[in-house]
């Protein structure tokens, strides 16, 4: 095996794990998010505790590599739940600004919670230190992976 081929793999290895990774915990978190309540759902609140920001459905859209449709859909749902309300834009009229609302905010953080039981398995066999090491990395990872989106 040449030096790029074993490079390639490496590289493939970090995505295999990670991919594993994505699979068995979100299976593990959707096992504790209120009952109907989607993953997907639960991201969008995520992300705008995360960004702390309002968006267009479209915007949502594009950050989460759905249709806008698909988009529609779970922002619907959200918004029967009263965690989100959609507002006109007051520059433009034809557009809709999507905000959390303090019900969706605290969702958002008693679903996290609900993760204590698998987080108390996990620091039985990892550290504290273990989780803060890897974090910058998969940031960085993340941030590269953001910007090139499509690249193929």
């Amino acid at each position: 095996m040449d030096e790029s081929t074993s490079q390639d793999l490496v590289f493939f290895k970090v995505f295999n794990e990670i991919g594993i990774i994505h699979q068995l915990g979100s299976t593990a978190f959707e096992k504790t998010l209120p009952d109907g309540l989607k993953i997907s759902q639960f991201s969008v609140l995520n992300h705008f505790v995360r960004l702390g920001n309002d968006s267009t459905p479209l915007q949502l859209a594009n950050a989460f590599q759905v249709t806008k449709g698909a988009m529609t859909n779970t922002l619907k749902r959200l918004l029967v739940r009263e965690l989100i309300t959609i507002r006109p834009d007051p520059k433009d009229g034809r557009r809709k600004r999507v905000f959390i609302t303090e019900k969706g905010r605290i969702t958002r953080d008693q679903c996290i919670q609900q993760l204590a039981p698998l987080f108390d398995i996990l620091k039985k066999s990892l550290s504290e230190s273990d989780f803060r090491t890897v974090i910058p990395f998969l940031q960085k990872l993340r941030e590269i992976l953001d910007e090139e989106r499509n690249p193929l």
